[in-house]
């Protein structure tokens, strides 16, 4: 769906990176920022990443979509989207390390920054235990290690978590969609996929190719489709499309918070955490179907709870 920075990189960094390197996802070797770094981050999570790393100070720049944490961003001056960067605008800022993301922002776009940003550091989690090396890399790029180590500890665990529920509960088979008209979803080769497998939902259809494709209602795997999930984002499903999906789908439908489900960095976290406890609490629901009323209620409530804004 997005232009990438390099193509065909591997599904998983964390097995090829050493834990205590400074290297990136490009091979690259980072030196240790030192005083005063100057911080421009063109991805989202990864901005709030920093924030809780403790370099909202050294952060000078962001994306408007770069929304959380909403209060300490807003004296944050915005460069742009993720993929239409405004170069003038990061080049007054001056920033010594800029923060990119192969799905997220666009190669001809990074190699114009690169240019004149000394540091340039890039990022591809594919599945949520890239987030341990992500976490060292800039945990020690920047001399935050102790934060990062916490962030570390605090991801095993919400991973074990969710590995029991995963042991507990069968499989399930989902639907995951992101778009409306046309209908868009998600292949097992997306990170979003790779956090649903956590606790224990097979995304569906089961190919790797298109990473984002069209949904056919009609298709031969629907069959196989257990329950739907409508995400907040990027369309931003609520309550009104349940009716529609599950009329298309033939299958019981939820809403889902795509941020908890898409967003890496800090936020695989809660988003772990987030996804156990919503398995848990909709195979708690009334297993007749249809059962909308239940299943909203439950879902809207975390979707509601986890948020923070």
């Amino acid at each position: 769906m997005n232009t990438s920075i390099v193509p065909g990189l591997p599904v998983s960094i964390a097995e090829q990176v050493p834990p205590v390197s400074l290297i990136d996802v490009l091979g690259k070797r980072h030196e240790p920022a030192g005083a005063a770094p100057r911080i421009v981050s063109l991805v989202p999570s990864l901005t709030e990443l920093l924030c809780d790393l403790g370099l909202i100070d050294a952060l000078v720049g962001r994306t408007g979509f770069c929304i959380h944490p909403r209060a300490a961003l807003r004296t944050v001056r915005k460069v742009g989207g993720t993929k239409d960067v405004k170069l003038d605008v990061v080049r007054e800022l001056e920033p010594t390390h800029l923060i990119v993301n192969i799905d997220e922002n666009r190669r001809e776009t990074v190699e114009a920054l690169a240019e004149f940003v000394p540091n340039v550091i890039v990022t591809h989690p594919c599945v949520p235990q890239d987030n341990f090396a992500l976490y060292r890399l800039l945990g020690g790029i920047f001399g935050c290690e102790e934060r990062a180590g916490k962030l570390v500890d605090a991801l095993r665990e919400a991973l074990d978590e969710a590995a029991q529920v995963r042991v507990k509960l069968p499989p399930e088979a989902v639907l995951y969609l992101i778009w409306r008209e046309p209908w868009m979803t998600v292949s097992r080769a997306t990170y979003i996929s790779a956090m649903l497998e956590t606790v224990g939902w097979q995304t569906l259809p089961d190919a790797s190719e298109p990473r984002y494709p069209v949904v056919a209602w009609d298709a031969s795997w629907m069959a196989a489709v257990q329950r739907a999930f409508l995400s907040s984002e990027p369309y931003r499903f609520d309550a009104r499309h349940l009716a529609e999906v599950e009329a298309l789908s033939g299958k019981p439908a939820a809403l889902i918070d795509g941020e908890m489900a898409s967003w890496y960095g800090s936020r695989a976290v809660a988003g772990v955490r987030y996804l156990a406890r919503l398995r848990r609490s909709l195979a708690q629901a009334v297993p007749g179907y249809p059962n909308a009323a239940g299943v909203v209620g439950g879902t809207a409530s975390l979707l509601n709870a986890d948020r923070r804004r």
